[in-house]
């Protein structure tokens, strides 16, 4: 089936591993739900990086 669909037999694997049983609704959710996690995670890491150089110049 990998080689029908023109990828390698181990991202095919890791794919049913990891989606395996979700429909394809539930599937986009999910990669719509981590990108807005990563986008967060980034906001905090920039708000906290910017709270620790106010620190340093208020010393």
């Amino acid at each position: 089936m990998a080689a029908e669909i023109g990828i390698s037999p181990a991202t095919l694997y890791i794919w049913r591993r990891q989606y395996g049983g979700v429909d394809t609704d539930a599937a986009k959710e999910l990669g719509a739900l981590r990108e807005q996690n990563a986008r967060l995670k980034r906001l905090l890491a920039d708000a906290e990086l910017e709270k620790y150089a106010l620190r340093e110049i208020a010393k």
